[in-house]
Order: structure tokens, then C-alpha cells, then sequence
């Protein structure tokens, strides 16, 4: 797909997370909304994988440690055909449902890691990567993060792991939003200088417009270029992105539009009806 192409995935998977939160009735829109564009690169554009064979062995692997806003990402395995329910049947975070709060792996198809507790998927990725190396495998592990997240303590345990092993087929997105469950995260810890912290335990990192497809783009492309050290890709993201009255407003970490809101959603999103 050509950049149009990508941005008009990324408005489609914006829309169907927002109408997955409204019509399951909870749901974290705004942490959702944040990824949009890189989940868009990484399944339209980057990822080697096989929707007709999601446990294919030499697939590229895809953690969402930061489980919560797993509405993008059930709406990015919907389009790109990983199971065939609209999102109206999707019922989000439903008893029994395959589409709960948080992935999991054994209910839904084409997730790689269940996650949910934070702080976790860097040291999984960690796991995967290291497997992959053993294994002679050329497939790539990528992980998406928030700077809420990074708070963990076994996220630099993890971090810390990767470099040790040179694991030059792992690499991680930080969704440098601003924001954590509970305020901003300059109110928080003071400081997010995420690229730094990743460079004194030895990763090569880039900082990056989270929302530039082709910046997304080349930023993969350097990372898979750098030998012998994992990569971290600071993403600079706007919590809520593409919907107005979401955009860096905390309320909406977790909450559901009304009805009025969910069709200014879709005005802007472009799916009016």
C-alpha cells in the first residue's frame, strides 16, 4: 500500500475501535486511538504474516503490551482477515466474548501474547526473540508500549536483557503520549526522556511523529538495518488522535461516547451513515 492508502486504513481501524467501545459499552478509546498509525504500518505494510495461517512458525510476532487498547487492534485483525465477525458482532468485553478487554491468546485468533497486566510484553518479546535467534529464524518481534508503561520495573529488566543478547530482531514502539491512567506523565515521574533511557542500556533508538506513516515506515526500515542491538522507536502520539473531543483530554482513557459523540466520530472519520 502507498501512504494515502495506509492513512485511509488507519481512519477506517480509528472508526471501528471507537464503534467497538460504543457499542460494547466500555472500552479505552483514547489509548486505542494513539496507535492507529503504527498498527496500521506494521499489519498493511511491514509485518510477515498469514491471516489464513495465524500460527505459521516464521511469522513476524506482534505484542500490545499495552493491552488495554486492544480495540485497534482487533479492528487491524478484522481487516486484514484474520476472522470474519463485523464489528457489530464483536461485543467487547462480554462475558465469554473473543474480543475481551485485554488480548488473549487462546480466544483470539492472531494474537501472539496475552497481555493486559502492564510492563510485561517487552520481556516476552524479549523471550520471542531469543527463541527466533535459537531456532535459526528470521522472523522480527515488535512490541508496542506506552510511556505510562515504561514505569515498570521489568520493563528494564527486559530492556536490559535484549541488549545483553544483541537481539537485533526485536523492536519496540514507544507510544510517548503524555499521558497514564492517572494523570499526566510529567505530573507523574517529571520527565519522559524515553530515547535516552533506551540508549544508556545500549539500544539503538530513534524519536519519531508516532502519527507520519512514511516516518513509521523508514524508522522500521533503519531499525531492521541495525545490527547486533534491539530498537526502540519513541513514537510522539497524541492520545485520542483523530477524534477532536478525545485528542490529549485524559478523560477519555476509558470511557464511552455518547450518541451524539459517536456520530461526530464518525463525521470526522469519515463514516457517516
Amino acid at each position: 500500500m502507498n501512504t494515502e492508502e495506509l492513512k485511509k486504513v488507519a481512519e477506517k481501524l480509528r472508526l471501528a475501535a471507537v464503534e467497538m467501545v460504543y457499542k460494547g459499552g466500555d472500552g479505552h478509546p483514547g489509548p486505542a486511538l494513539s496507535i492507529a498509525d503504527i498498527v496500521t504500518v506494521l499489519y498493511f505494510d511491514e509485518m510477515n504474516i498469514r491471516p489464513e495461517e495465524p500460527d505459521w512458525e516464521d511469522r513476524d510476532r506482534f505484542i500490545l503490551s499495552k493491552g488495554h487498547a486492544c480495540p485497534i487492534y482487533y479492528a487491524a485483525l478484522s481487516e486484514r482477515g484474520y476472522f470474519g465477525e463485523q464489528i457489530e458482532d464483536f461485543h467487547l468485553r462480554a462475558l465469554g466474548s473473543k474480543f475481551q478487554g485485554h488480548p488473549v491468546m487462546n480466544k483470539t485468533k492472531g494474537v501472539d501474547m496475552t497481555s493486559g497486566s502492564l510492563g510485561n510484553g517487552i520481556a516476552i518479546g524479549v523471550g520471542m526473540a531469543i527463541a527466533g535467534k535459537h531456532e535459526g529464524k528470521n522472523y522480527n518481534v515488535f512490541v508496542i508500549t506506552g510511556d505510562g508503561e515504561l514505569q515498570e520495573g521489568i520493563c528494564w529488566e527486559g530492556i536490559n536483557a535484549a541488549a545483553a543478547h544483541h537481539l537485533d530482531n526485536l523492536i519496540v514502539f514507544a507510544d510517548r503520549n503524555g499521558w497514564q491512567s492517572g494523570g499526566s506523565i510529567e505530573d507523574t515521574i517529571g520527565s519522559n526522556n524515553i530515547k535516552e533511557r533506551f540508549e544508556s542500556f545500549g539500544w539503538y533508538a530513534q524519536e519519531i511523529d508516532g502519527h507520519d506513516i512514511d516516518a513509521i515506515k523508514g524508522a522500521i526500515s533503519a531499525a531492521k538495518e541495525e545490527k547486533g542491538r534491539p530498537s526502540v522507536i519513541v513514537c510522539d502520539c497524541v492520545k485520542g488522535k483523530g477524534v477532536p473531543y478525545m485528542e490529549n483530554d485524559n478523560t477519555w482513557h476509558k470511557g464511552v461516547p455518547t450518541k451524539e459523540q459517536m456520530e461526530i466520530a464518525e463525521k470526522v472519520l469519515g463514516g457517516a451513515k
